[in-house]
């Protein structure tokens, strides 16, 4: 058999479509067609059935990739980095969340290479979930990050860590909202309810109107403050963004300031709440959480770069949770 036809094949299969295996392989869409349907007639099987948009593999089709992927990688590795000992070095393609992969995925990957241990280039990108999911499946990444667990055969997801989310504001809305320190306990959840704040869950300090809170977040969608919401008050926030900025180290920035309340990962504010630059205004039993992802292409993990990385962020994720 035709190992191109193989290529041609896993290609397809990972990419999901023949247009965008095309690209990745640098050929034409109508040349990527006539070699999967040679291979279709050569095993006597069909192997993709046609959808409107994209094809999805058979459960024959499924079954070569999963046995035919992982040879065809290793071959490539060795095609690709040769024999001699200096073009050996490899490079991997991250790319996640700009704030978790700035704060943890890319310190626990560098300080491999600290020990001696990174024998690959690393590259990283940042996006939202859907972009950094569909640069994995289109061959741009290596290795991603998401807060959503990829559907079909193409991508293979591996839970990576769980993430707490905190209510928190700067020190002078907390004092005012009566949560200025440990003493005050927080707001209890009769204070932020749907129409607004109870001034008998509040402790100490004025009781204020939710729709006049200001909130500052990454999106007008209120992203943060709407998940929690509806986690630990089941309703959603009368409120308005006050501040609204594309990264959650602004957020923490102006929330510390003084602009308003916000929902932050705890791992991103946990300092600030040790200093006191921050409050939390809650503390609910059971903390709203949100899992990452670590994702692949299937059958890349037999290629050592991508596997060692893999491997080596699972492992630094457990003291993470």
């Amino acid at each position: 058999m035709d190992l191109a036809l193989l290529r041609t094949f896993v290609t397809v299969h990972r990419a999901g479509s023949f247009t965008r295996a095309a690209a990745l392989l640098g050929l034409s869409q109508p040349a990527v067609t006539s070699q999967i349907r040679t291979l279709e007639r050569q095993l006597g099987r069909p192997l993709f059935l046609r959808q409107p948009r994209g094809v999805t593999p058979t459960t024959i089709g499924d079954e070569l990739a999963h046995k035919a992927a992982p040879h065809l990688d290793a071959l490539v590795e060795i095609v690709e980095t040769g024999l001699d000992e200096e073009s050996s070095m490899r490079t991997l393609h991250l790319a996640g969340p700009p704030e978790f992969t700035a704060e943890r995925a890319l310190p626990a990957l560098t300080s491999l290479a600290g020990q001696g241990g990174l024998s690959y280039a690393l590259r990283a990108s940042f996006g939202t979930a859907d972009e950094v999911l569909e640069g994995l499946a289109s061959g741009h990444h290596d290795l991603a990050i998401a807060t959503a667990r990829p559907r079909g055969a193409l991508l293979t997801a591996t839970p990576l860590c769980d993430e707490e989310h905190v209510l928190i504001a700067g020190e002078r809305w907390a004092a005012r909202l009566g949560a200025g320190g440990p003493a005050s306990g927080g707001l209890g959840p009769g204070g932020l309810g749907r129409g607004g704040l109870d001034p008998g869950g509040l402790g100490r300090g004025e009781a204020l109107p939710l729709e006049n809170l200001p909130v500052v977040e990454v999106h007008e969608t209120l992203p943060f403050v709407s998940r929690y919401w509806a986690a630990v008050f089941d309703a959603c926030p009368a409120a308005s963004g006050a501040v609204i900025v594309p990264d959650l180290r602004a957020v923490l920035a102006c929330t510390a300031s003084g602009a308003g309340l916000a929902v932050l990962p705890r791992y991103l504010c946990a300092d600030a709440l040790k200093r006191g630059d921050v409050v939390a205004l809650l503390e609910p039993p059971v903390p709203p959480l949100r899992t990452y992802f670590l994702v692949v292409r299937t059958g890349t993990l037999a290629m050592p770069h991508i596997a060692r990385a893999h491997e080596w962020l699972l492992r630094a994720a457990v003291e993470w949770s």
